[in-house]
This record gives structure tokens, sequence and C-alpha cells, in this order.
């Protein structure tokens, strides 16, 4: 059994020596490595059995780093860096050589996040490489906000779990980029969109999904557990007994109370966006016919939370 821990100089040990650990962020928890060693970027790859045309982010402990990584930074995205790093944003900025084509599937563009959780900050501050950290789980799967996830998931096949306890936002970070002087935000996530926009005015958001992706959690399907997802409203029936419901504050009078779950009674969005993940993970653990869902409001954490029901419920028949 992968052990399971709060020792950072251990875990700096096993990401100095090409091995990968599982790391808390305030987002979700991710499965890190040596982003500039290439068999360690290889080895996350292979463990999370994610197809290599999907890029990684690189996960960084202070903005002197960047420097080494990219070629420039537009104004604009160094304003969001200064007012939202550490935090739940990840920018796309042109890759120097010194990141590995495999990082970034090949295309021109780096993503690049420091987190705000202080386990991983303080492990990224000892280290002289950023970490390449995709979500600590089988590619497509729920991504996991608790250790014990990234342990039931991935197992032996991880060095170390830094455990940072439950992580405080529970769903991805927003990832933006520059595209013809305009921020483009290509993945809804922890930053809602307008509290970027308070910051550099009207963005362009890109809602298509994509075989082979511009930036990290872009593809159609994704954020799935095994048990299909699909939309209570367009749902035909049966109701019961093998039907569960994730809602969103108030529960679906057609199907047993012990297999619903509420993603918050009291309407916070942030509490819903806190649930998303762990409420999907448990009902997958019930193993039922189908989870149905509802969209929430899409505004604030909203989107991004219908976002990943989007992603969840797709199909790629």
């Amino acid at each position: 059994m992968t052990l399971i821990g709060s020792d950072i100089a251990h875990a700096a040990t096993v990401l100095k020596s090409g091995g990968t650990v599982g790391i808390p962020t305030e987002t979700v928890y991710g499965l890190a490595g040596n982003g500039l060693k290439k068999s360690a970027i290889t080895r996350i790859f292979e463990i999370k059995n994610r197809p290599f045309f999907d890029p990684l982010i690189l996960h960084i402990g202070n903005q002197d780093q960047v420097r080494d990584l990219v070629l420039e930074i537009p104004a604009p995205l160094q304003d969001l860096i200064d007012a939202f790093w550490p935090g739940p944003l990840t920018v796309l900025l042109p890759k120097s050589d010194r990141v590995p084509d495999l990082v970034t599937s090949g295309l021109p563009r780096v993503a690049i996040r420091m987190p705000n959780q202080p386990l991983t900050l303080s492990l990224l501050q000892q280290l002289d490489f950023p970490l390449a950290a995709p979500s600590a789980n089988p590619f497509g799967y729920v991504s996991p906000t608790r250790a014990h996830h990234v342990a039931d998931q991935l197992g032996d096949q991880v060095d170390y779990i830094l455990d940072g306890g439950p992580c405080e936002i529970g769903v991805e970070s927003t990832i933006v980029g520059m595209e013809e002087n305009q921020v483009v935000v290509y993945r809804k996530g922890g930053l809602p969109i307008e509290e970027i926009e308070k910051i550099v005015g009207i963005v362009r958001v890109n809602s298509t999904s994509s075989s082979q992706p511009d930036a990290p959690g872009m593809l159609m399907q994704h954020y799935a557990p095994r048990t299909p997802v699909k939309i209570a409203k367009d749902w035909p029936g049966p109701w019961e007994p093998r039907v569960a419901f994730l809602g969103w504050q108030t529960y679906h009078a057609a199907i047993p109370l012990a297999n619903q779950l509420l993603l918050s009674p009291g309407g916070s969005l942030p509490e819903a966006a806190y649930h998303l993940f762990d409420y999907l993970r448990q009902m997958d653990q019930w193993n039922l016919d189908v989870i149905l869902t509802e969209w929430l409001p899409d505004e604030g954490l909203g989107r991004a939370i219908n976002d990943k029901l989007k992603r969840a419920t797709a199909t790629t028949a």
C-alpha cells in the first residue's frame, strides 16, 4: 500500500529521484513528477492511462520560476497572475525550449499555475524544477479531492501521497490564455469568470470540446464516474430503485431518498463545488444503473460545475 503522510522532505526526495507523488492543491489532488524530466512525465501518462495528446499543467512555487519556462507574458495575463496567484488560475503562455514537448503535447504554449495549498507550496519552493501534475486519477474518471481517493484509484503506482486534507475548492483550476489580444477562458474552473473580468474586462469563453485539446481538461468526455450520468429532465424512466439523484438544493420526488445527495441545500455554489467530485465518487460506489443530476445556476462557480457535469454526461458515440 502506498504510504500516505505529510512529510514534505520525503516527498521532495521522491520527486528528485524521478518518482511520483500525489499532491494536494486547493482544487483537486494532482499526480506530480519532475516537469522537466521526460521519464517522470512519461510515467505520469502511464499511471493515468492518459493519451499523450492531452497536455499537462506545470506547477511552480513562486513567480520567478515562470521566467525560465516561457518566452513572454502578455500584460493582461500578468495582471491576472498578480491578482490570483497563488490560486486556482492556470495560464497558457508561449513555452521556452526548457519545457519538454511531452508536457505540451507538442503545442507551442505551456499551462502553468501556482497552487494555493500550504504543504504543496512549501514542497514546490524546495525544488529547482516545476511539477507536472494532472489530477491524480485514472484518465477521464472523477478527480480526487482527498488523499485516500488517490490511494483508492492509483494504489501502489504512486510512490508517496502527501496528505493535505480535503481540497478547499473541489473543482479544477480555471485555464486562461490570449488570442488576438483578447483573454480566452479555455476551461471553466475554481476561479469564476466574473472575477477574471473584473481585472481584464470581457473575456471570450471557449465552450467547445476537442479530441485534440489546446489546453488540459478540454476533452468532451471527462470527469465521469463509471456509472452513466444523465440529466434528470431528459431521463424517461424508470425512476426506482436503481437510480441515483445528485441534486442542487431539493430532493427528487420520484427517487428513494436513500439514493440521493444534495450539493448544497442552502444554495451555496462554493459548497456545491466542494462536494461535486466527492459525491459523484460516492454514488459510483453504490453500483446503481444511472446517476441523474441537474444543471445549477449558470453563474460564478456554477458555470464550472455545469461544465464538469456536461463532460460527465457526454458520450463518445
